[in-house]
């Protein structure tokens, strides 16, 4: 017999490991905004996160299926083996399609026809995959990214808060999950209840910033967090 609080549990830890992107995944964006490059990401068919840098000395790489190109989507079959080029035009990126695909290239939702510019959080799919175009210094989002990434720094803790982000982030540090402990994962490790944690994880996420976001989403963030700012060191594991 699986008691409530277990079944509650084992209810968290599928939402956690299902969520989508994981915190592994968001450390590695976090720590790509704040290299200052635009930057793409994107899942293969194993569901897993790839990130391409875009520096100005690159200026011109392809999307294709075929292997040999710079951003490979080769498992796609929607996918033209030569699709779109993404190219610096002065300083801006933009995508390009004047008939290279045969399905075509689209951002947010739109056709691509000829060539188009790029704004940060564009959504550009290409068959069926689907890549995020993230560009932390345009002026648009730059403020509030500035705002997100500083939300760690000189938050006070009490000892016990560090010892639950320690087990929070803890898996992610050992590299023996993408996803954060659970909260009974989390309660083992430091000799409290799942509601005290549950409480104290509720503190957190204010503290942090990421207090609005969904539950599985804001976990995540805040051990991404965490771990980015190094809000814990690594000699504490």
């Amino acid at each position: 017999m699986i008691d409530s609080e277990e079944q509650d549990d084992r209810s968290e830890l599928r939402t956690t490991e299902s969520a989508a992107p994981s915190a592994a995944d968001l450390k590695a964006v976090i720590e790509a905004e704040r290299a200052g490059l635009a930057f793409v990401y994107w899942r293969t068919d194993h569901g897993t996160q790839e990130l391409r840098a875009l520096s100005a000395d690159a200026g011109r790489l392809m999307i294709g299926r075929r292997p040999d190109c710079d951003i490979p989507l080769s498992w796609d079959l929607e996918v033209s083996r030569a699709h779109a080029l993404l190219e610096l035009l002065g300083e801006h990126w933009t995508i390009v399609d004047d008939g290279l695909s045969r399905n075509g290239t689209f951002v947010n939702g739109s056709r691509v026809y000829g060539r188009q510019p790029l704004h940060d959080r564009d959504r550009v799919c290409c068959g069926e995959t689907a890549l995020v175009f993230r560009e932390p210094a345009d002026p648009d989002q730059a403020a509030s990214t500035a705002r997100a990434a500083r939300a760690g720094r000189g938050v006070s803790l009490s000892e016990t808060q560090r010892k639950i982000l320690l087990a929070l982030c803890r898996p992610i540090h050992e590299s023996t999950s993408a996803t954060p402990a659970t909260n009974r994962q989390i309660a083992d490790e430091v000799f409290l209840s799942v509601d005290a944690v549950k409480a104290h994880l509720r503190v957190l996420f204010d503290r942090f910033g990421v207090g609005d976001l969904a539950q599985n989403e804001k976990r995540a963030r805040l051990a991404a967090q965490v771990l980015v700012d190094r809000v814990v060191q690594p000699k504490e594991f």
